[in-house]
């Protein structure tokens, strides 16, 4: 054991469960396909993703206080001590079942704190790695609760995770400025287009902007066809949940362009009946194709 003597950083917070049912989030939907042991293992990951952009996003704490919590996060993974985060003993538990690198974790302890403070991405080389933090990687360790069988599921997970972060940048540039300036389209896309960040500031959506959106739309539907092309076959079952995103995702993105971007005006999302009925549709699928393996 280490650091024996930290303080609680007053973070003993609601249960795994509590959380991601408070989150609402899409990823959360996509769990109810999994088998009861891995859905709470999926649920353990998640809360943990939950809490760490909590962490970075919360304007109401001091930037160094933020980065204190996500420092107690880190050496959480490694070794426990008096005072670590609440669900850090299950994190590791769970990464011990699964044998999953700790890599991945940190990796996303990285990506959120890429957004500790808002930053230029002054070229799409630059944006791939946060996406890769903050989305890839969450994917590759979703795989690892999910079950795989083909190491060419992890391509998989890392291209899908593009394409639906590529796709929340999309639907989040008024938010994401509104959050502290920020801006995550890079800024050689920007000026390809002559849109410019005092245009994103007065929310200008003009013929410049659609060229812009569409641009973007594009780069993400590569992502979301690139995914679909290397999910290996023996993997379609297991990989039910990562579908289910890809196709909330994918129509969320197909809604944009269809209402031509109005990302400044409203916030894009797909009903609750179209939502439960692309859960009840791979959920159908992945009965039919047998009963998967639950959690070891």
């Amino acid at each position: 054991m280490s650091n024996s003597n930290r303080e609680s950083p007053a973070m003993a917070a609601p249960t795994a469960d509590a959380i991601t049912k408070a989150s609402k989030s899409n990823l959360a939907l996509a769990f109810v396909a999994l088998p009861p042991g891995r859905r709470r293992d999926i649920t353990t990951f998640y809360a943990f993703c939950r809490i760490v952009d909590d962490i970075a996003d919360g304007t109401d704490l001091p930037l160094d206080e933020r980065q204190r919590r996500l420092d107690l996060w880190r050496e959480s993974l490694a070794d426990e001590f008096a005072g670590e985060p609440a669900l850090a003993p299950a994190l590791r538990k769970l990464m011990r079942k699964y044998m999953i690198s700790r890599s991945y974790f940190e990796e996303i302890l990285s990506g959120v704190e890429m957004d500790l403070a808002p930053r230029e991405y002054q070229t799409f080389a630059d944006l791939w790695q946060y996406c890769y933090r903050v989305a890839s990687a969450v994917g590759l360790v979703s795989i690892e609760i999910f079950g795989y069988h083909h190491p060419r599921c992890k391509e998989y997970a890392v291209d899908l995770g593009l394409a639906l972060q590529l796709t929340n940048i999309i639907r989040d540039v008024g938010e994401d400025f509104a959050n502290g300036g920020r801006i995550y389209l890079p800024r050689e896309d920007l000026a390809k287009f002559g849109y410019t960040p005092q245009d994103i500031a007065g929310r200008v959506r003009d013929d410049r902007f659609l060229r812009l959106m569409e641009f973007e739309a594009a780069r993400a539907l590569e992502y979301y066809q690139k995914a679909e092309a290397e999910l290996p076959p023996e993997d379609r079952r297991p990989m039910v949940p990562a579908r289910i995103m890809a196709a909330v995702y994918g129509r969320l993105l197909k809604k944009m362009r269809a209402g031509g971007f109005r990302v400044f005006e409203k916030r894009y999302s797909l009903s609750p009946l179209r939502k439960a009925a692309i859960v009840g549709r791979y959920s159908l699928m992945a009965l039919a194709a047998g009963r998967f393996p639950d959690a070891p």
